[in-house]
């Protein structure tokens, strides 16, 4: 029930943006098509794809999954280079890091992505590109049919950098003590 609350006032805050400016701030071809550069790149690394790496998963919550596994690395993307969080999100409630571990196809839900783009982006945001990944690389969509990648909820209560604005430190970054698996 809380996913569905939070899904609906998600859906409220994108129609309201969308109404008031035109449209949304992300989900233009151009995000669309960065979006699928991160993804390549990701599959490069083996943080998606086939041959993904794995690190034990950790309980996570709404909107997330109810585990997760998180990667901090480095990318570069268009010629950038700048840092990158992947966090797949697996689910559904009551799933445990033994059913991820044994078949993490079957649990994905999602997989979640920042990468902090060049100096300019998104400024008061850090310069932070979103995106939401379904399980096999195509772009997850709000309930309007935009997809959720580029500045994903910029200026709404609700969404990715609505909820991230609050984590502690101001980099828009949320960490679990050793729970992330850092990619060198």
């Amino acid at each position: 029930m809380r996913k569905l609350m939070l899904g609906a006032a998600f859906a409220a805050g994108i129609g309201s943006l969308a109404g008031a400016q035109g449209v949304p701030p992300f989900g233009s071809e151009e995000d669309q098509a960065y979006a699928a550069a991160i993804w390549q790149a990701m599959t490069e690394m083996n943080l998606a794809g086939a041959a993904q790496i794995h690190v034990t998963p950790y309980e996570g919550t709404d909107p997330h999954g109810m585990m997760l596994e998180t990667f901090f690395a480095s990318a570069t993307i268009d010629g950038w280079s700048g840092d990158l969080i992947v966090k797949r999100n697996y689910g559904p409630v009551g799933v445990s890091a033994e059913d991820v571990m044994s078949n993490p196809a079957e649990y994905l839900g999602s997989v979640t992505v920042m990468f902090r783009r060049e100096a300019g982006f998104d400024p008061e945001n850090k310069n932070w590109f979103w995106v939401k990944y379904l399980p096999d690389g195509t772009l997850d969509q709000n309930p309007n049919g935009v997809a959720l990648a580029g500045r994903v909820a910029k200026g709404a209560n609700v969404g990715c950098i609505a909820c991230h604005g609050s984590a502690p430190g101001g980099d828009f970054v949320f960490l679990a003590d050793n729970t992330a698996a850092t990619m060198e």
